[in-house]
């Protein structure tokens, strides 16, 4: 038995022409497809990179216990599994957060690994006079980098991303290149061999969208501003021009990833390997290009662009091709699958369902799909209703990371977040372990869900997630449903307590929902003011403003507006006009760019 994985980041399945995408160049895209069974309602799990990848592993969800981390000592590993099995597992990547304080676990459960540096703002290459001119001229009143610390970390990154183009300036330089040059390598050395499973993971299309001319002259288009390939996880609130640019961008990079995919598929027809070899294509998560008003991922609400990804599956068993699979899916039944297909014995701690049952006989594997970020929106989908509930108040609480593995992206955490820390009982699936437990409700993000409020939509009506609806019927039943999963996934108690809602799903009725959404708004009203109507944006605004600050300054700014509005004549309403013009006056200056960045943010509601 063999098989082959490929994996990108963050590929947005709207760009794929076997996904309806009738201008982005992805001809071996849609070879893959003539090729295989193509899934078209596959759904992330845990979001972003790490997490996506702990559930690649371990066959279940990660985002209700922890954020990003390490794959934990109890968890199982399908890559490890298969190696302690006589079935050699071989990881061939450029993914550089494999190599961080946060993923450094990974790629030691493979029997073999290769990586390849250069990807993002990979800590590579060194140019000490590039770096010096680099930072100089580097715009110091960046809002999101006010903050010293915040700002030199992005500016090393950008250093870093400055210096490593130096070093693939052509093709066959770049990261994504040689990873599927080792992939090939390893396919020509051993394809002959039996028990093996190959991985060829790339970064791209992951941000910043770099690749060469020959690419971009695919997608000729006006443009004449500054480079404009790595997004902001963002508003976005660029001309019409500057985002056409950036997509195109997108694309030139996503059809450098096609011609790659091509020489997997060449290699398999040049060696016949579709009579014993399994392949899979996948992605972590999509990617917002503007749609919905925003770039990226992280800071809004899981939109269809980002949570919604292709899959592509063969198996040599039943040699299905060409054919489309509209069962949900997930990224945790891969591992199970694979395991499944290498005739290995599927932990029972692994959630994820074996899709060669979809692949061969087209039967229903799953009746729903739930995913999200940690603290964040809690999301499910039945494949025809989309439903993101949020927490009942902006503070977020309570809310924990459950983890034996203490690190963050890039760095361990602070001695401040342990030295509070409790021991959890143990989790069903962490093998009689006992857990940290650690407050995670401090941890600053970027916005947080209250702001967007609990959403609904109808994906059979709406595919693209522009017009919510209101239906108390359609909410019960789902809201049943995102608690009948949570309780499987043996949720932490106080992820329920944090959403406002009840863990048992019998309780939950349209009276249940209608008291809900009662109990939602009268949490998001400020308890200021409250002779005067607030807008959405200026509740998201003045609760994320007072989160900036801890006690007694965060009483003296609350009343220092609350003063202010009263100065104001003939105030009718308050809205984010007048909370921004009362952060010109009371924030300190080297804090009020940072602020104000995260306040505009704040001010989304959607």
């Amino acid at each position: 038995m063999k098989a082959i994985m490929v994996m990108y980041d963050s590929l947005n399945l709207e760009m794929l022409s076997p996904y309806g995408c009738d201008w982005v160049k992805t001809p071996n895209f849609d070879r893959l497809a003539e090729k295989s069974v193509c899934f078209e309602k596959n759904y992330v799990g845990s979001m972003p990179c790490m997490p996506a990848r702990r559930e690649l592993h371990t066959g279940r969800y990660n985002f209700l216990h922890r954020s990003w981390g390490p794959i934990e000592p109890f968890d199982d590993s399908m890559p490890e599994i298969l190696s302690d099995n006589g079935i050699h597992s071989h990881l061939v990547s450029d993914h550089q957060h494999y190599w961080e304080d946060g993923g450094a676990t990974y790629h030691n459960r493979y029997s073999t690994w290769e990586c390849v540096r250069g990807q993002e703002g990979d800590p590579w290459k060194v140019d000490l006079k590039m770096e010096h001119d680099f930072s100089n001229g580097f715009d110091a009143k960046t809002p999101t980098f006010a903050d010293p610390k915040m700002r030199n970390k992005f500016l090393g990154m950008k250093i870093n991303d400055n210096v490593n183009r130096a070093y693939m300036d052509t093709e066959e330089k770049q990261s994504q290149t040689n990873t599927f040059k080792l992939g090939i390598e390893f396919l020509e050395k051993n394809h002959d061999a039996d028990n093996w499973f190959l991985q060829i993971e790339t970064f791209d299309p992951h941000e910043p969208f770099y690749t060469m001319q020959r690419f971009k002259d695919l997608y000729p288009h006006e443009y004449d501003g500054l480079i404009a390939d790595w997004p902001s996880y963002s508003v976005c609130t660029e001309d019409e021009k500057t985002v056409n640019h950036v997509r195109m961008e997108y694309a030139a990079l996503l059809t450098m990833c096609d011609k790659n995919l091509g020489k997997v598929l060449d290699f398999m027809d040049d060696n016949a390997m579709w009579e014993d070899t399994m392949l899979i294509v996948n992605t972590d998560h999509g990617y917002l290009l503007g749609e919905h008003g925003w770039w990226a991922k992280s800071v809004m609400p899981l939109y269809e662009e980002i949570a919604h990804t292709p899959l592509f599956i063969y198996d040599p068993r039943n040699k299905v091709q060409g054919e489309r699979r509209k069962q949900l899916t997930q990224t945790i039944d891969l591992p199970v699958t694979l395991l499944k297909y290498f005739n290995q014995e599927i932990p029972k701690d692994m959630q994820g369902k074996d899709l060669s049952v979809a692949v061969t006989e087209n039967k229903e594997v799953r009746d729903y799909a739930l995913y999200g970020f940690h603290g964040m929106h809690v999301n499910i989908t039945d494949g025809k209703y989309s439903y993101m509930k949020s927490p009942l108040s902006y503070d977020n609480r309570p809310l924990y990371d459950y983890t034996l593995m203490p690190t963050h992206m890039r760095n361990m955490f602070a001695v401040k977040e342990l030295q509070n820390i409790e021991l959890a009982k143990p989790f069903e699936f962490t093998k009689n372990c006992q857990t940290m437990k650690i407050d995670a409700s401090n941890q600053m993000t970027m916005s947080n869900a209250c702001n967007y409020g609990t959403k609904l939509y109808d994906l059979e009506a709406d595919p693209h997630e522009t017009d919510e609806i209101n239906d108390v019927n359609v909410e019960a039943r789902m809201l049943k449903l995102l608690v009948r999963a949570m309780n499987e996934n043996d949720s932490p108690k106080e992820q329920f307590e944090r959403l406002g809602i009840t863990n048992d799903e019998n309780e939950i009725s349209e009276d249940y929902v209608k008291q809900l959404k009662l109990r939602e708004e009268s949490a998001q009203q400020p308890a200021v003011l409250l002779e005067y109507e607030w807008t959405k944006s200026a509740k998201n605004m003045f609760n994320a403003l007072s989160s900036f600050a801890q006690e007694p300054m965060k009483k003296m700014i609350i009343d220092g507006f609350v003063n202010f509005a009263k100065k104001q004549k003939e105030l009718k309403e308050i809205n984010g006009a007048l909370i921004l013009d009362y952060v010109e006056i009371a924030i300190p200056e080297a804090m009020k760019d940072m602020v104000t960045y995260f306040l505009n943010i704040s001010s989304r509601d959607k």
